[in-house]
């Protein structure tokens, strides 16, 4: 599991938050409660790619309110909401604002644990995702505007001979600098390469 991912329980009953924070830490989900949205989103970590386990009945801020209130700011949480016989519509709702599922009281301890860790890996994933973005836009930053020009050519599909007629230098300067780029940003090979000029110019 990652080491700092942990599930945000979002619940005002301190009875039930607290058997939900058991409930997870038994099955070594790591967990954390809030007692509002509110409380929630003063988290600086609830800016990332978090795991959610929120209840649809809040005050003040819901939890649709909260699920569409990440999703405007940027997030992608993976969310899983608690919801009474009569909050159904409001939890359908959700799904369709992105939740990725929810579970009615009385809920059956094995089936919230599932839909949690289902929830979890998705969180895990996006925020590793995120994480190898950011490295690739650190490398990105180290080419040089030159080497920049000839990425962005390679992603078009030119060859070699194309890039150095168009740019006016040599067909070895372009494959000087392509070695250069390959080096920058980790590409073993030229499929590789035009793989990750793909993904930023594509």
């Amino acid at each position: 599991m990652s080491d700092d991912l942990v599930v945000h329980v979002v619940e005002d009953d301190l009875v039930m938050r607290d058997a939900l924070l058991l409930l997870l830490r038994s099955a070594s989900l790591p967990a954390r409660g809030y007692a509002s949205a509110e409380e929630f989103l003063a988290d600086p970590d609830c800016g990332r790619s978090v795991c959610l386990l929120v209840d649809v009945r809040l005050p003040r801020m819901d939890g649709l309110a909260l699920q569409k209130h990440l999703v405007s700011r940027g997030a992608d949480p993976a969310t899983v909401m608690i919801t009474g016989h009569g909050d159904i519509p409001l939890a359908v709702a959700a799904l369709k604002a992105g939740a990725m599922d929810f579970v009615t009281k009385p809920f059956d301890p094995a089936a919230l644990l599932d839909s949690v860790r289902e929830a979890w890996q998705r969180a895990a994933n996006t925020r590793q995702r995120a994480v190898a973005a950011a490295e690739n836009d650190a490398r990105f930053q180290t080419l040089t505007p030159r080497e920049a020009s000839i990425l962005a050519l390679l992603a078009q599909g030119r060859p070699s001979k194309i890039i150095a007629s168009e740019l006016e230098i040599s067909v070895r300067t372009v494959e000087h600098h392509r070695a250069r780029i390959m080096e920058k940003l980790g590409a073993r090979t030229l499929s590789q390469l035009i793989r990750i000029a793909l993904e930023r110019f594509g």
